[in-house]
């Protein structure tokens, strides 16, 4: 058994210890491949319990069928998984930003089977930030069991990302750039290759099991010229609803905080609401892929009316779904709503202008999908990528360029941080590599303490502190009691010279007499922003680090910008 062991180990130093790019490579692939494996579990299952309860939709009672996916997803998720509910993406994007890309294991299927509950059963979210969750988690605990560091784990939470979703909408370039774009925030040349890979070895996963897949088919769309003006509108139009829909998101998953109900009531009562409207609206239901497919390919024959109350129908019944206790994504409410808002726009620019333009109203459906994706994520390229890939309308690729890139600025403008973005942002938790809050954030205080400090006691008398002072070189001694050995105070040198050059004091003073008891402290939970705050404030080049009342050491302004240097070098080097 040595013997294997130490082969493995020679082999694992060989291959991957002199080039980590090998080993983010190979790794990132087999995060692609059960990430890919992973996503396309959950929607051949979605297609499986749609299609069995789709003869009971008929009946009266079927508006029980989203309360009763909701309340078994959150007794799961409540009960079993113990995790909050939701789409699961802002919480990858913490855990990137804060903690290196660390995730539990559980979180590689929890989401995945709570979102077949709440989706399956009618509830309004896609399948998409589910397995975006269940990717991450299997690529950040690939990087554990094989002992990466926080960058290289950082990377393999990107792979499963881009593998998920290449995997899901059979998109590889859509994964790489969703991965890259919003997910991890950075175009760094290390990440991009192994993202690539594991896209697209998600892609092919998707494509061995469920082959020649275009999720939406569609006859060749006519562009022409023409229809880039109404683009612009249609732009304008889609910045305003995607807006919209992140803040009427927003807002009932706070009203829904506020309640004092339990929270499978809470999931119940968004549930039923859901499944009311859907017995008017079919189109508000599950993650809508259906209709999405009859008005790309023109065959939706709502009029305008219905419409536009299905755009306000849809935006709610996700917010009821997603804010009251449901788990899903917001990918395919988005692409629902962004159909629904370009056939909307297409109806009535017909109205108002009949000779205006050329294209049909499948293409502005493809061109309001793209605006809200691009608006609500503000990722012009995830917009672009994504709908040209599930769609094959690459004949629509300027007015896309050009309403995916006007609605994201304008969305960005109306409302500065997108939906998954907003809330740690208010928290104060979202922090992008490179910047100077994410560098400090990755460095330790425990590891910028300098100790060795020579002590002194309360009740030592200022002669021998003198004594004690000619041998030493600190400027700060911090004061203990002589019995519990608790932190009172420092002796700070600058502060003590009247006494110092005063030889007829040195028998009539004790340190506890003019010791300095209000020197601001840090303490091992304070990150290394607030101690910089403090020290700025407080004019300070050091500070004691004091934990249970027990001094631990000194932390300097040198020693932080010393390491925060290295760490800028290194989260750099491969830009």
């Amino acid at each position: 058994m040595s013997k294997i062991k130490n082969f493995y180990k020679n082999v694992y130093r060989r291959l991957f210890q002199l080039d980590d790019r090998l080993l983010l490579i190979i790794a990132g692939s087999i995060a692609g491949i059960c990430s890919g494996l992973a996503a396309v579990a959950l929607r051949l299952s979605l297609e499986s319990v749609l299609e069995l309860l789709h003869p009971f939709r008929q009946y009266w009672w079927a508006f029980i069928l989203p309360a009763i996916g909701a309340l078994l997803s959150s007794f799961y998720l409540e009960k079993i998984a113990r995790e909050g509910a939701g789409h699961g993406v802002p919480e990858v994007i913490y855990s990137v930003s804060r903690y290196g890309g660390l995730l539990r294991f559980r979180s590689s299927y929890s989401r995945l089977i709570s979102s077949f509950l709440t989706i399956g059963s009618g509830g309004s979210a896609g399948p998409e930030a589910p397995v975006v969750m269940s990717g991450s988690a299997i690529g950040s605990n690939i990087a554990k069991v094989l002992g990466l560091n926080d960058r290289q784990r950082i990377t393999l939470v990107g792979c499963g990302t881009a593998g998920a979703i290449a995997s899901i909408f059979n998109a590889p370039i859509a994964g790489m750039v969703f991965a890259i774009e919003v997910i991890l925030g950075e175009w760094k040349f290390v990440n991009i290759i192994p993202i690539a890979i594991a896209a697209v070895a998600g892609a092919q996963v998707s494509h061995a099991i469920i082959p020649d897949q275009v999720i939406f088919n569609h006859l060749p769309f006519q562009v022409g010229g023409a229809d880039i003006l109404p683009s612009l509108g249609l732009a304008v139009v889609t910045a305003m609803v995607s807006v919209l829909f992140t803040k009427v998101l927003r807002q009932t998953g706070k009203i829904a905080k506020k309640s004092s109900l339990p929270f499978w009531a809470r999931a119940v009562i968004g549930g039923s609401t859901v499944g009311i409207i859907g017995m008017f609206m079919p189109v508000v239901l599950a993650e809508g892929y259906h209709s999405i497919q009859s008005m790309i390919s023109g065959t939706f024959s709502m009029g305008i009316y219905f419409v536009f109350l299905a755009v306000f129908a849809k935006i709610f019944a996700t917010a009821m779904t997603l804010g009251w206790g449901g788990s899903g994504g917001i990918f395919a409410p988005c692409l629902v709503i962004g159909s629904l808002t370009g056939v909307l726009f297409h109806k009535m620019l017909i109205v108002l202008m009949p000779s205006f333009g050329s294209a049909s109203e499948g293409a502005y459906a493809l061109l309001g999908m793209t605006g809200l994706v691009s608006g609500v994520m503000q990722a012009p390229l995830t917009g672009i990528f994504l709908i040209v890939e599930i769609t094959g309308g690459y004949e629509t690729i300027l007015p896309l360029i050009v309403v995916s890139s006007i609605s994201s600025t304008m969305s960005h403008y109306l409302e500065p941080a997108s939906f998954y973005f907003k809330e740690l942002i208010e928290r104060g938790q979202f922090l992008r590599p490179g910047t100077d809050a994410r560098i400090l954030s990755d460095l330790n205080i425990r590891e910028l303490i300098e100790t060795g400090f020579v002590k002194v006691s309360e009740n030592m008398v200022f002669r021998k502190f003198i004594e004690l002072l000619k041998t030493s070189d600190q400027n700060f001694f911090p004061v203990i009691e002589d019995d519990t050995k608790e932190y009172k105070g420092v002796i700070q040198i600058s502060a003590i010279r009247k006494f110092a050059l005063d030889p007829g004091m040195y028998d009539m003073v004790f340190l506890n007499q003019i010791m300095d008891t209000k020197v601001m402290t840090a303490s091992l939970e304070n990150d290394l922003q607030e101690v910089l705050d403090m020290m700025d404030i407080n004019h300070m080049d050091s500070m004691p680090v004091v934990e249970n009342r027990r001094f631990l050491g000194m932390i300097s302004k040198t020693k932080i910008l010393d390491l925060y240097r290295r760490e800028l070098i290194m989260q750099t080097s491969d830009q």
